[in-house]
């Protein structure tokens, strides 16, 4: 079974019921914290805190531990895609997908026909 490290993009389409993303539910997934928070912010932009505290609690169990390689790949990678205005989740979020052998789940047009990458709009 593929793995999958779902960005923030992916967490926000999966949160609004996105109908492409509902065959990944069922698939070993990960995410980081920083993914985390930044989905947090963004659904504190559209919905109330108590809302915004259960997805990030619901999703927390997804979370697995940043270490040196990855912030180094990401730094890395984020430099060398530095026209695609990647942000730093994502970058890291990437690089630890790619460390951690699984696909990177996406929506996020900079991402579009990268490797590793499987794309969802």
């Amino acid at each position: 079974m593929v793995k999958f490290f779902l960005d923030t993009f992916a967490l926000m389409e999966i949160i609004k019921g996105n109908t492409r993303y509902e065959k990944y539910l069922d698939s070993e997934n990960s995410t980081s914290l920083l993914n985390l928070y930044e989905m947090y912010y963004n659904l504190l932009k559209i919905s109330d805190e108590i809302s915004a505290k259960n997805e990030f609690l619901q999703f927390k169990q997804f979370v697995i531990q940043v270490n040196d390689t990855h912030i180094f790949a990401a730094s890395k990678f984020k430099l060398e895609k530095n026209k695609l205005n990647i942000s730093y989740a994502d970058a890291l979020g990437y690089a630890m997908a790619k460390s951690e052998g699984m696909k990177f789940l996406t929506g996020d047009k900079a991402f579009r026909n990268m490797d590793n990458v499987e794309f969802v709009k």
